[in-house]
């Protein structure tokens, strides 16, 4: 997610016949949201009901798994799925149906998401081009003083950022990471929430070294169930598969010297979240407070804003095996 989604909204909400002003659009929320916004200074202070937080157990596994997107190994069949995607403000059930799962072994990370989707479409092919203007699977990973951005579409074009919160920049020693020098990070203060108690962030989007990414040794993988751009049949939808390293993760665990791989019961926070470039249609838009933002999540957000880590699941990894388990 982007800034420039913040446009878009407003954009819908005025073909619909409403006219609000981005202030107006931070209201949204119902009014539990909006009680627990103000709350005095010394309790939560984040747009998402902390009680409605995800929570989800991520097992390790011994098989290896094949990045080719199917979803076919026995993991993803037998892995806890999260609950269908709601819209990242109103918490309203989605049109369509997304859904992601989680393993783990001692080298990676997994992510396996499945979208449904009848008519999949992309136009990007090229690398970090600007993906959040495509229908779109996204997965923010949060260290403590710094949070990852992975954007993937259907034709397996990704986009990746990198983000250190100003106030940890020099304490987590970010400062003495070459490529991340000040001078060549962007100031960055959310999107919709630009209130963060922790202020305002450094954006790294032009990612130093010769792998051009935060994740060297990173895989990723798309499988369509359909045709991308022919909307004269109609699709199943399309299915993404992650690997993440690590050994990529040194900068997220910096701050905390967090260990990788995850100790039994170690928790991560981690956001899962689809964009599209539709909407539910009327009249389901005509009711302000429940119409689709055309942003879709695990877990809601309560405000258009994807780079909230403490609105992010609650990841918690166990040793047990997966196998075991089942």
């Amino acid at each position: 997610m982007r800034f420039y989604r913040n446009v878009l909204s407003l954009g819908w909400l005025s073909l619909a016949g409403f006219s609000l002003s981005s202030a107006e659009l931070g209201t949204l929320p119902d009014a539990d949201l909006r009680n627990s916004l103000n709350k005095s200074s010394a309790e939560w202070k984040f747009p998402c009901p902390e009680d409605k937080i995800a929570s989800y157990t991520a097992y390790h596994i011994s098989e290896p798994i094949n990045i080719d997107g199917r979803l076919e190994e026995s993991a993803w069949q037998h892995a806890p799925r999260s609950p269908r995607y709601v819209d990242i403000i109103s918490g309203k059930r989605a049109i369509h149906d997304t859904r992601a799962a989680i393993v783990w072994d001692d080298e990676n990370l997994y992510i396996a998401v499945r979208v449904e989707e009848p008519f999949v479409r992309a136009k990007f092919t090229t690398n970090n081009s600007p993906i959040y203007y495509d229908n779109d699977v996204e997965v923010f990973i949060a260290g403590r003083d710094a949070y990852y951005e992975f954007e993937v579409n259907a034709y397996n074009t990704t986009y990746e950022a990198f983000f250190i919160w100003e106030e940890g920049y020099e304490r987590g020693g970010f400062a003495q990471v070459p490529g991340l020098e000040r001078a060549k990070l962007k100031p960055f203060n959310g999107v919709g929430f630009t209130t963060h108690p922790r202020g305002k962030r450094l954006g790294s989007f032009d990612w130093p070294g010769t792998s051009g990414s935060p994740f060297p040794g990173k895989r990723t993988a798309v499988f369509v169930d359909g045709t991308i751009n022919k909307d004269d049949d109609r699709d199943r939808g399309w299915s993404v598969e992650m690997a993440f390293p690590w050994k990529g993760m040194g900068l997220l665990a910096r701050s905390d010297k967090r260990q990788l791989p995850p100790n039994e019961g170690d928790e991560w926070r981690i956001d899962f979240s689809r964009f599209n470039q539709y909407k539910e249609a009327p009249p389901a838009n005509r009711n302000v407070r429940l119409a689709d933002s055309g942003g879709w999540v695990w877990s809601r957000h309560g405000i258009w804003d994807s780079h909230i880590p403490e609105c992010f699941p609650r990841i918690r990894f166990t040793t047990n095996n997966l196998a075991m388990v089942n």
